[in-house]
């Protein structure tokens, strides 16, 4: 979208057209001929030899558009370029001399007809009926095969073949073009040469007739947008940028087996704007010099993925929905609630406050999941409801799957949403993305070392990388907080039916709380969920997916949720969900604790002893 908008935006330049001619002193070397697509009365009266394209009526047009200073506002019958008007004109000459005479068809059945009738109307005896016949017959004969013949000697003499080929050909383009040079291979991103089997003889296709123009090419004065640009090869990425920098590219075939690969043409205009996307993990898979150019001539862009919630970005997703609605052109319109309930999803999706998602891709397919329940309804337009019932219907993998683990897990009592457990938690976490959470049960025992060499931090459910550096974390601050002597025990940590894996340190609060409840024996309120990630020195500290993480929460039927306090400004919940749910903003782990560890004495030494910690 937003290198279409540049190619809107770019400045108007007088676009080009491109033919290439046989090269007579070397047929492996076509020439190319540059034209102007839309040309003025300069450059046709420099060059008399175009007029003839152009009826008078086009003619005084061009002169009077060209009086008014009216290049942006071609009418549709000059919108024709001038190489799609020259190679227009030539075949319909070539046609025109090909159908001019009398068909030696037409003459040979004329003659066929006459001779039948003689035959049988005169009296001519049976054996020379037969003779006549059998003339006829080999007549026939004869003309096909000279016919046939006359058509391999067409091919083999060279002035018979067309002098030119239109290769590049901006008919239709007013402004600069627009290509989208995604998912080519080498040959339609830069130009290729097709393969001729028929050498021999003289029974090929002459090189020039076998050049076809690349993306580079037709998006010369215009914009080439190539999405996942680490997915080209690094040869490929050189050819890119040595046409970006020459702005010429001369054509050639792209494959060493094909007899293309012989033909090379004069440099063909490559002047264009390059717009490449990507992600930030490819960046390596980028040629350096390609990298180089574009940061010491344009500019390397990391997208936001979000915006400020405000009047003017709302008024956007407005024209958003109403762009998709169009583009789609079989959902119906929507009423002013169903929208407003879109604008409210792209907040909750930010996963920030007072901020838009810029994720389109999410909100473009609940519009049209919104529609199409609308349209299974039988309504004209799409309300609210339909909105809501697509949240439901058209959720992510991830947020399916997670629904289904909550169901298994409330079923087979995973975890408690009441009572008290020593040494046992609900933490939260997201799956795949920060769209769709999960409550995430885990379990702490604390045992005699089983080796002699001193105690151990064994942690298990597929934990990730950054997962296993937070348990790390954690173990220095147990053993700052607790009384117990831990060079003797193993303290085991398990996630429970984890089979989606681990991964974050989003869950630091959980494994220290289920750690010192199991070491000093104080149950845990399973009432109670939370998320955060812990510093050595005991600081809870942000995560994301806050708000998706607290919704899982509520699914599982948990309403008290520990986040950290300053995460507190990214929460966006439905309005039912923010009625029924507490949520408890936490600075450091004795907050914590002293919210989710049940009322007693060791309770309270616990508490003395770390709040003197935090005071020192």
């Amino acid at each position: 979208m937003l290198a279409q908008a540049m190619a809107e935006l770019l400045p108007s330049k007088e676009l080009e057209d491109a033919l290439v001619y046989e090269n007579t002193n070397n047929d492996n070397n076509p020439l190319v001929k540059i034209l102007k697509s839309f040309p003025g009365p300069n450059y046709l009266s420099k060059n008399p030899q175009y007029v003839q394209y152009y009826t008078p009526a086009e003619l005084a047009k061009i002169s009077e558009m060209a009086a008014a200073k009216k290049k942006g506002e071609i009418p549709e019958f000059l919108k024709t370029s001038l190489a799609r008007r020259m190679s227009t004109a030539a075949r319909a000459k070539g046609k025109s001399e090909k159908e001019g005479g009398i068909s030696p068809i037409f003459l040979l059945t004329i003659f066929g007809i006459i001779a039948i009738a003689v035959t049988f109307f005169l009296d001519i005896p049976d054996d020379q009926k037969w003779f006549i016949f059998a003339a006829l017959f080999g007549l026939a004969i004869l003309y096909f095969v000279s016919n046939a013949a006359m058509g391999i000697s067409k091919r083999m003499t060279p002035q018979k073949q067309s002098k030119y080929k239109v290769i590049v050909d901006n008919t239709g383009y007013i402004n600069a073009p627009f290509i989208d040079g995604t998912g080519s291979r080498a040959g339609a991103l830069l130009g290729d040469v097709k393969h001729d089997p028929l050498q021999s003889g003289g029974l090929g296709t002459p090189a020039h007739l076998r050049v076809e123009s690349g993306a580079i090419h037709k998006a010369n004065h215009g914009v080439l947008f190539i999405d996942e640009i680490a997915s080209l090869k690094m040869n490929w990425q050189q050819e890119l940028l040595t046409a970006m920098q020459e702005r010429k590219y001369p054509i050639t075939g792209q494959s060493d087996l094909s007899s293309g690969a012989l033909v090379r043409t004069q440099p063909v205009p490559s002047d264009f704007v390059l717009v490449a996307a990507g992600n930030v993990p490819d960046l390596g898979q980028i040629h350096p010099a390609l990298r180089s150019r574009i940061r010491g001539e344009g500019y390397e862009v990391y997208v936001e993925d979000s915006m400020e919630d405000t009047r003017e970005n709302e008024d956007k997703l407005v024209q958003f929905v109403a762009q998709e609605i169009k583009k789609d052109g079989r959902i119906p319109h929507f009423r002013r609630d169903a929208v407003l309930e879109i604008i409210e999803e792209a907040r909750r999706l930010s996963g920030k406050r007072k901020s838009f998602t810029l994720n389109m891709r999410e909100l473009g397919g609940l519009l049209r999941a919104a529609g199409d329940i609308a349209i299974e309804d039988k309504s004209r337009m799409v309300m609210r409801k339909h909105v809501e019932d697509a949240k439901k219907l058209a959720k992510p993998i991830e947020s399916q799957i997670v629904t289904k683990l909550i169901e298994r897990k409330k079923d087979y009592q995973v975890f408690s949403t009441s009572g008290y457990s020593v040494g046992k938690v609900n933490g939260l976490a997201v799956v795949g993305d920060a769209f769709s959470g999960i409550v995430l049960p885990l379990v702490a025992e604390v045992t005699p070392s089983a080796s002699k060499s001193g105690g151990r931090i064994i942690a298990t459910g597929k934990l990730g990388v950054i997962a296993k550096e937070a348990v790390e974390n954690v173990s220095a601050i147990i053993k700052k907080y607790t009384t117990e002597d831990l060079s003797k025990k193993d303290i085991h940590i398990q996630f429970l039916q984890t089979y989606e894996g681990v991964e974050g340190d989003s869950a630091s609060i959980s494994i220290a709380v289920a750690v010192i409840s199991d070491l000093e024996s104080v149950a845990v309120d399973s009432s109670y969920a939370m998320t955060g990630s812990l510093s050595v020195r005991g600081e809870v500290l942000p995560v994301g997916g806050v708000t998706a993480k607290i919704e899982a929460a509520y699914e599982a039927g948990i309403r008290k949720v520990l986040i950290p306090k300053s995460n507190m400004q990214d929460v966006y919940l439905k309005k039912i969900i923010n009625e029924e749910m507490e949520l408890f903003p936490v600075e450091n782990i004795a907050d914590v604790l002293k919210l989710v560890l049940k009322d007693g004495p060791k309770k309270k030494k616990l508490l003395s002893a770390i709040k003197k910690q935090f005071r020192n």
